[in-house]
């Protein structure tokens, strides 16, 4: 299930719907004179051709009514053109290929308003109000606070950071959102693996178990919890003891995590605590609001969630026979608080090994009363880290990794961000170290931002040998933009609302990464082919206009991937 998506002003514009629209009326009136006996005409689709001979745009119309017409494709194609009509003078020509294909060929000066356009709406070219404010939120991120944040973590923050950043441009109302896991097993693993940490450094001799946390960072917070409280832990009774050092090793590591993330370029609107879902009884109240609906029954001494009912591979057990809470129980009180709270979509971004859990909580959403469509889950999967090529060696065991903030440290927020968004969330992804360090056209954000930067450097340059302060619309300079280079740019300009768009509607950065770096390999081209600093003046005005929409698309790109639009590089 994806996000309703609706028509946009850009559909109004777009050379392709433009196209459409005389097809259409063509074929009626072929029709009406006769020339085609049915009136049944399907809806138009049209495409670019991969073979620039073939024009700019290609359609299968006559086929597709070659039944309903009884008629050979290449009669109705000439039925069609000959009932065409151009009003707005947009085609150069047109012709008929293989068995009725219709090529179309566009006159260059129907192109060069669309670059008027880029500059007319800014930094607002390419948004919407496809999503006319319907309230979303989106969580992600939400890793357990017994740890630091790992490359991962990392691509799920880039993913979820991006999915709200673009959801935001194209007209919804998004809340972005951490889920903190601050109660239960996890979080007293936590206060034991400290308190033991602790014990040891004051020189009591520990069997350390391998199910606590292993890593240095461990060690790190015994080291605050002994230089905050000496040996008066040992003191205490050892419950308290260790939630003492559950409490002071969570909050420490969630303001680590804070930090990381702030680097990372990724805020929240809100950290939600799952221990307030027990404080305000909302944990409580939902699961009586089930028992009542007949969905959780007992068995055993357990309580368990009918979740079968809904499409579950089996039922759930929410309350063990001891009393305590399953994890299971807080989403159920989670998720309904989400839709209390008004959400309209709630989408969750998770790691690709919660895939099993998907279909429970849309049981619980469904049970409390929601939509289980309006409940939708990105699974991202796992980052292959490299260094050179070769991978880079991790040790569970030790508890030792590559931390999100070693990468940033490294690399940097940009070229992290852009990397991480390079391939579709739902394929593993490598990340080689190296490589993101590099300025070269290897490195993809590189590649991406260099552009950015060297129209920045033609404009100084232009302002500095050519006295050029200004670059305004001047319809006789964008006349001059005639080079089959500068047109295929101007196409390409002209897509980037609707893969916006689009990417908005399957919640696909990746869309928008693929897309800015196609655009930087045609303004490459472009640029090593062509001059932009001319004697001819008008034409220098012309090229400049152009460029400078370039750079506006690519700023405007990198924004909604977190990645920064520098000036010089």
């Amino acid at each position: 299930m994806v996000l309703s998506f609706t028509t946009t002003v850009y559909r109004q514009i777009r050379m392709k719907d433009r196209l459409k629209q005389l097809i259409r009326e063509a074929a009626i009136n072929a029709h009406k004179n006769g020339s085609l006996p049915s009136p049944d005409i399907p809806e138009v689709e049209i495409e670019a051709p991969k073979a620039a001979s073939h024009g700019d745009f290609s359609t299968n119309i006559a086929m597709q009514m070659a039944s309903a017409q009884k008629m050979a494709p290449r009669k109705i194609s000439e039925a069609i053109l000959a009932a065409l009509d151009d009003r707005d003078q947009i085609l150069e020509k047109t012709d008929i290929a293989g068995p009725g294909f219709i090529n179309f060929f566009v006159t260059p000066s129907s192109w060069h308003p669309y670059v008027k356009m880029v500059h007319d709406q800014g930094a607002s070219y390419g948004a919407s109000d496809i999503g006319q404010g319907k309230k979303v939120q989106v969580e992600f991120v939400s890793a357990n606070p017994t740890g630091p944040l790992h490359v991962g973590h990392g691509r799920g923050a880039a993913v979820g950071d991006s999915v709200a950043r673009i959801l935001s441009f194209c007209g919804y109302a998004v809340q972005r959102e951490y889920y903190v896991n601050d109660s239960g097993r996890q979080i007293r693993t936590l206060g034991i693996s400290v308190f033991l940490r602790y014990a040891e450094l004051l020189g009591m001799n520990i069997d350390f178990p391998e199910d606590c946390y292993q890593g240095n960072y461990i060690i790190d917070l015994a080291k605050e919890v002994k230089d905050q409280k000496g040996r008066d832990l040992l003191e205490e009774e050892e419950e308290r003891a260790i939630s003492f050092c559950a409490d002071v090793s969570a909050k420490k590591i969630t303001d680590s995590i804070k930090s990381d993330l702030d680097i990372f370029g990724v805020t929240f609107d809100r950290w939600f605590s799952e221990q307030s879902l027990f404080d305000d009884g909302l944990v409580d109240a939902s699961l009586s609001e089930l028992k009542k609906k007949g969905v959780i029954y007992n068995k055993d001494g357990a309580d368990w969630f009918n979740t079968t009912k809904f499409g579950d591979e089996k039922d759930r057990v929410v309350v063990r026979e001891n009393g305590l809470t399953t994890y299971f129980a807080s989403d159920i009180a989670y998720h309904k608080d989400k839709f209390d709270r008004g959400f309209q979509q709630v989408i969750d971004v998770w790691g690709a090994d919660h895939h099993g859990y998907i279909p429970r909580i849309k049981a619980c959403v469904e049970a409390s009363g929601s939509n289980p469509d309006d409940f939708q889950v990105i699974l991202v999967q796992f980052v292959n880290l490299l260094r050179g090529g070769e991978p880079v060696a991790m040790s569970t065991r030790s508890g030792e990794f590559v931390t999100l903030k070693d990468v940033l440290g490294e690399v940097g927020t940009d070229a992290a961000r852009f990397i991480f968004l390079t391939r579709h969330y739902e394929s593993p992804l490598d990340f080689d170290l190296e490589l993101a360090k590099k300025k070269t056209n290897d490195n993809p954000v590189y590649y991406v931002q260099y552009v950015h930067a060297r129209i920045s450097s033609i404009i100084g340059k232009a302002r500095d040998d050519k006295g050029i302060e200004d670059v305004t619309w001047d319809k006789n300079a964008v006349s001059r933009l005639c080079e089959p280079e500068e047109l295929k740019l101007i196409q390409e300009m002209i897509r980037y609302p609707e893969v916006v768009s689009v990417s908005a509607n399957f919640l696909e950065p990746h869309r928008i990464t693929f897309y800015l770096m196609n655009l930087a390999s045609l303004f490459h081209s472009y640029y090593n082919k062509h001059r932009v600093l001319e004697d001819d003046r008008e034409l220098t005005m012309g090229r400049l206009y152009l460029i400078m929409a370039v750079k506006r698309i690519i700023r405007n790109g990198l924004e909604l991937l977190g990645v920064s639009a520098p000036e010089k590089m």
